[in-house]
């Protein structure tokens, strides 16, 4: 997973992406350094293109997304937030949203 250091870059892979997973974390967030190794290992299993971004670094992100809490992963499709989990993630849930998310057209 590639990192997001500006959220111009955010908005340039998401319009380059119909299918996209975004985890966002912050710096001192034990949980969200637990989680994100097994974020990485879904995605590259389904092979969504996906990035991180830290919310302390891109504070512009985090207003735009609306994000409160984290650990946060977001998915979209075609720009838009299809699946959203804040906080405490659903490994189970998000492979399924996952699954649904690339099988749709």
């Amino acid at each position: 997973m590639k990192q997001i250091h500006a959220y111009e870059e955010l908005q340039s892979f998401l319009q380059n992406n119909e299918k996209a997973l975004v985890y966002v974390m912050t710096t001192g967030c034990s949980v969200c350094h637990a989680d994100y190794p097994k974020v990485k290992d879904i995605v590259t299993d389904v092979n969504i293109p996906s990035v991180y971004l830290l919310a302390d670094e891109v504070p512009e992100a985090a207003g735009q997304l609306s994000l409160f809490s984290s650990p946060v992963v977001i998915l979209f499709n075609h720009e838009k937030e299809y699946h959203r989990q804040a906080r405490i993630i659903d490994f189970d849930m998000l492979k399924l949203r996952i699954s649904q998310l690339l099988q749709e057209y």
